[in-house]
């Protein structure tokens, strides 16, 4: 049987900062074909994007078809030498792992993988197992599982479950599972002025005092109350851009831009609809566009979510919340497929220096992955 630890520790010492692989499913391809697994790769491009690789591999056949879900690209490092561990050295050091991807989220992929090899090599079950990995999750999303379940679906491939291994964990292992994810909507808005002299502002018009007042407006509104599933959408400006050099000048455009993580009250378009409202109200002569990343999704508690939180229980001794909070991952292409949960390690070094996790837990891991297969075909 395959180590846990060595496997993640190969998967993090290859430099797959997103859209790379690097190396990373040649790694996977080789354990998982001995095993039986039939693995084909897939690279989409879009214009305007980098080309990226995707793995999908699958044991056995027919129903039930059970799949782990995860990514192998990470962030950059940012300052090598902050690390105190090189950033793909993926050293262990009194019972902690370091390295880029320790939490997000290659300890995740490799407890799914020796789980599922663990499972099918001691109890192989009647029905598939399947592993969608993508380099794109960190990036643009645009290239990795939304084309490659389109292109499965059409293949005729069926999913009665999916698990997604993104590090779900906020205080303690096992104390978090995501059930659904809040949708996101960018704005980008351009209030449009005259240029001319501060000495004669009536022969301007400054477009800066009505960004102010539309994104004080924007802010302040109540987009809703939230409901049983999710929290209250949110506003949020994340940049404001005059571009003016001169301290004696007018300038003829004034920019923001803002993100609204939003609930299942609305959908992207809905919400930009209301949006529109507001700043046709307060912003003068505009411009205004909105991109929607992501529609929420809820994947109801469930046949699924009961055999997770029942495996987790089992593994730790405590049953873990269902959870919708924070931001958004390739489950929300998932959902569209079948019932989705998102389990895994702790996330509060995700995207750090040093970013690390615990060998105890990624131990864990791989035995609530275990228990969840173990739920799912009837084995436990």
């Amino acid at each position: 049987m395959s180590d846990v630890l060595a496997l993640a520790q190969s998967l993090i010492r290859c430099e797959s900062v997103t859209p790379k692989e690097a190396g990373t499913l040649d790694v996977l391809e080789n354990m998982l074909k001995p095993l039986g697994f039939v693995c084909s790769r897939h690279a989409f491009h879009r214009p305007e994007t980098a080309p990226v690789e995707n793995l999908f591999a699958k044991w056995g056949s027919g129903a039930p078809h059970f799949c782990f879900a995860g990514h192998v690209d990470v962030v950059p490092v940012g300052d090598a030498s902050a690390w105190t561990h090189p950033p793909f050295g993926a050293d262990i050091v009194d019972g902690i792992l370091y390295g880029r991807g320790a939490s997000d989220m290659k300890t995740g992929v490799a407890a799914f993988v020796t789980a599922a090899e663990k499972f099918i090599c001691t109890a192989p079950p009647k029905g598939s197992i399947s592993l969608l990995i993508t380099c794109d999750e960190e990036g643009p999303s645009v290239n990795g599982k939304e084309p490659l379940l389109k292109l499965l679906h059409e293949k005729g491939e069926r999913f009665e479950a999916c698990l997604v291994g993104e590090p779900t964990s906020a205080g303690q292992f096992g104390d978090t599972v995501k059930i659904g994810r809040r949708g996101s909507l960018h704005g980008y808005l351009t209030i449009l002025g005259k240029q001319g002299h501060v000495a004669y502002p009536d022969r301007a018009d400054n477009p800066v005092p009505r960004l102010l007042r539309t994104l004080s407006a924007l802010k302040e509104k109540v987009l809703d109350e939230g409901n049983g599933d999710f929290q209250p959408s949110n506003l949020e400006i994340t940049t404001v851009d005059i571009g003016n050099p001169a301290a004696n000048v007018i300038p003829a455009k004034a920019f923001a831009r803002f993100n609204v993580r939003f609930n299942t009250e609305h959908t992207g378009e809905s919400l930009s609809q209301k949006l529109r409202e507001i700043c046709s109200r307060h912003a003068g002569a505009h411009e205004l566009r909105f991109e929607t990343g992501a529609e929420p999704f809820l994947t109801s508690p469930g046949p699924l979510s009961t055999s997770v939180t029942r495996a987790i229980q089992a593994v730790t001794g405590h049953a873990p919340a269902l959870s919708t909070a924070g931001g958004t991952s390739d489950a929300r292409f998932i959902s569209r497929y079948c019932p989705v949960t998102e389990f895994g390690l702790l996330n509060h070094t995700a995207h750090h220096v040093d970013e690390h996790v615990a060998v105890a837990d990624v131990l864990a891991l791989e035995k609530v992955y275990h228990r969840i297969l173990e739920e799912f075909f009837g084995a436990g």
